[in-house]
């Protein structure tokens, strides 16, 4: 339920309708713009009776609100959501791109593909310390050993930095270096860590989770907004169907759906959903014809050597090629990268 507040009415009704929601057992979530404020009701609102709010002072309407997602959705926060990062801002006209190595290997490997990736047109560094495998015989990445390559990393070139935490407890210590926590696909819905990037504070990464639905996704986001986090991103990093041809299936049509449904800035990665670094580059494209906020790619400087993901990764060469041809694009539809 939103209840809309007229134009120019008093703070003081404004407060009044927020702690008559509280003394109701709902929790307010105010959203002020230039001419209206909107009160969300957070909470099973089914029985609460409207014209509790509709009789007081100031109110304009109240609506109803039928999805779940009442804090994702544009319903009582219309504008796009603006996530401002080392200078740049997630959300707005210019078309993000993160990219780096899928895992931390060593200082070497870590900063060569940092600079190239910021050559290129990068402002993102991404790169896992914690690496959730299918194989538990997999390389599982080198856990704090890589933050401490990340941070070093972050201060060379400048570039801020994206990595996955794998648990509540793993929360603070990522956020100590990362400047976006990322919450994997396989812990979309792990609610434990998700509170707790809610409680940090920090911008979060959020990527759909391979068998998830759009609405769980945004049910997902839902917990980490819950505690007052607004600084989300969506990433559609491709699902699991039927087909075999690639890695997963990228789900464009996502792009286009999540702009519409949610205020939130929407990511995608090309290189998990394909698998194989030749789709990488046309896909990329296409996403950011769809809309994408930003793309997160991965870049190795020696893909057959990588100890994880090689095949979906790209030479800073053929990075380089990716970002000039995106551009072109962005252009052609009024953006920028």
């Amino acid at each position: 339920m939103i209840i809309v507040m007229r134009s120019g009415t008093s703070g003081e009704n404004v407060q009044a309708v927020v702690n008559r929601v509280n003394e109701l057992g709902f929790r307010a979530h105010l959203s002020a713009g230039e001419e209206r404020t909107i009160i969300g009701v957070i909470g099973d609102e089914r029985a609460l009776d409207e014209s509790v709010f509709r009789r007081m002072e100031g109110v304009e309407k109240v609506v109803r609100i039928l999805k779940p997602f009442k804090l994702a959705g544009r319903d009582f926060h219309p504008h796009d959501t603006i996530v401002p990062i080392n200078g740049v801002s997630i959300g707005e006209n210019r078309v993000v791109i993160m990219a780096g190595p899928c895992s931390v290997e060593n200082r070497e490997q870590l900063l060569e593909t940092a600079w190239a990736v910021k050559e290129a047109g990068a402002t993102i560094l991404r790169g896992g310390a914690f690496k959730p495998r299918t194989s538990p015989y997999s390389f599982q990445g080198l856990g704090e050993e890589a933050l401490e390559l990340l941070a070093e990393a972050k201060a060379e070139t400048g570039l801020a930095v994206v990595t996955e935490a794998m648990s509540p407890a793993q929360v603070p210590l990522v956020a100590e270096v990362a400047d976006i926590v990322q919450i994997g696909a396989r812990n979309m819905q792990n609610y434990s860590l998700l509170h707790a990037a809610g409680e940090m504070g920090k911008p979060v990464l959020l990527k759909r989770g391979m068998m998830s639905t759009i609405e769980e996704l945004l049910m997902a986001a839902e917990y980490i907004l819950s505690h007052g986090n607004y600084r989300v991103m969506l990433c559609e990093r491709g699902i699991r169907t039927f087909e075999t041809a690639t890695r997963n299936t990228l789900d464009l049509s996502a792009v286009p759906v999540l702009k519409q449904l949610s205020h939130l800035p929407v990511i995608v990665d090309p290189s998990h959903a394909t698998g194989n670094w030749e789709w990488v580059p046309p896909l990329s494209i296409a996403a950011v014809a769809s809309g994408a906020d930003g793309l997160l790619i991965e870049v190795h400087p020696h893909p057959d050597k990588a100890l994880s993901d090689g095949t979906q990764s790209l030479r800073p060469d053929r990075f380089a090629e990716l970002v000039t041809k995106a551009r072109f694009v962005a252009e052609a539809i009024g953006r920028e990268i």
